[in-house]
């Protein structure tokens, strides 16, 4: 349908062209035995006037296509990146994704959350590179966490269909743009394809499992303190390696009542101002955290305002985030706020690309 919009609209531009420079000729043919100065004046007025309705015709033209492709990329991420729901099982999630391509709606990060019968299952992504070069594997990721997360009962099987899945898609890419190479040639740039991912469980009392595979830990908001989840080494990225034989889910504690997680990709904290510093999201946190009565939509708008302010509006990489807060009334063991998280022990490398 956009390509039979296209052409009927190149058509009807084509005609009225041919139209206004028929009669600009046909005036300069008319008036080509008239001499003097205002027989001059009104050939060329009426050739400027031709030539501004021309442009004027081609530059809307242009925009309402422009608007129609905008349209069918809003389409395409509402689709492919759907909006996370509002309340899930009892938490409060607030989520926002940015391109780092200017005018662009569709990026590389990718996140979801969903219900499950195995407890509420959230995946946060991010796509080597950005823009619409990433939205294959986006779409390939995504749709295979939607199923796996039903029908998965163990979280790391649900990994393991994840790395499944992007091996097959990052082989059919292969082929389609190296149709005479047969199988994969190491020097095709599809081959140097990662996701980093963070699958993230939270059954019907708080407790919290996770697998990670090279993506930054989220950040725990607790009262009045913002500290990593853990700071357990991650896995290697899914797709240059394969995932260990033995394989176990992290037990990260529990998520309480009143507590919230602020799941993100690495550009939230590799977005750089003018002079080259890194933005500080725990301090960002932090400032949410006292400056607001705290809500899943108050942190994530404080964490893209602080982005965009840090950035001068220009940020350099795909930044997604989000935010999950429990506002369960009877979610936990009573007594057990003191308890219920072991102390992290391992260091966590920071690094920026």
């Amino acid at each position: 349908m956009i390509r039979i919009k296209a052409r009927v609209t190149t058509a009807r531009g084509a005609v009225l062209a041919t139209l206004w420079g028929a009669v600009a000729v046909a005036y300069k043919f008319g008036c080509s035995q008239q001499d003097g100065l205002g027989a001059r004046i009104v050939t060329s007025a009426v050739f400027f006037a031709v030539g501004t309705g021309l442009i004027v015709y081609v530059r809307r033209a242009l925009l309402r296509e422009l608007r129609q492709a905008r349209r069918v990329a809003g389409a395409a991420q509402s689709v492919v990146l759907r909006p996370v729901p509002a309340r899930l099982d009892g938490l409060n999630l607030a989520a926002a994704q940015l391109s780092a391509d200017r005018g662009a709606t569709i990026g590389g990060d990718l996140y979801e959350a969903v219900a499950t019968e195995h407890g509420v299952r959230v995946v946060m992504g991010d796509v080597r590179g950005h823009g619409l070069g990433a939205l294959g594997t986006v779409a390939a990721v995504l749709g295979s966490f939607r199923e796996a997360a039903h029908d998965e009962p163990e979280l790391v099987s649900v990994l393991r269909r994840l790395e499944r899945t992007l091996a097959r898609h990052l082989r059919e890419r292969s082929r389609a743009e190296h149709p005479s190479s047969g199988a994969q040639d190491p020097d095709n740039p599809v081959a140097e394809e990662f996701v980093t991912l963070l699958l993230l469980e939270i059954d019907g009392e708080g407790g919290l499992r996770a697998l990670n595979c090279g993506h930054p830990w989220p950040y725990l908001l607790r009262d009045t303190r913002v500290e990593p989840l853990t700071r357990a080494e991650p896995l290697p990225p899914l797709g240059p390696f394969p995932l260990p034989a033995e394989l176990e889910a992290r037990p990260c504690g529990r998520l309480l009542p009143g507590e919230s997680l602020v799941l993100f990709t690495d550009g939230a904290e590799d977005a750089r101002d003018a002079r080259g510093r890194f933005l500080s999201l725990p301090t960002v946190l932090r400032e949410a955290v006292y400056d607001h009565p705290l809500s899943a939509q108050t942190v994530l708008r404080t964490v893209f305002g602080a982005v965009l302010h840090h950035t001068g509006g220009r940020p350099t990489d795909d930044i997604a985030v989000l935010v999950l807060r429990n506002d369960r009334r009877n979610a936990g063991i009573p007594g057990a706020r003191g308890t219920a998280r072991q102390a992290p022990t391992d260091p966590q490398p920071t690094t920026h690309r």
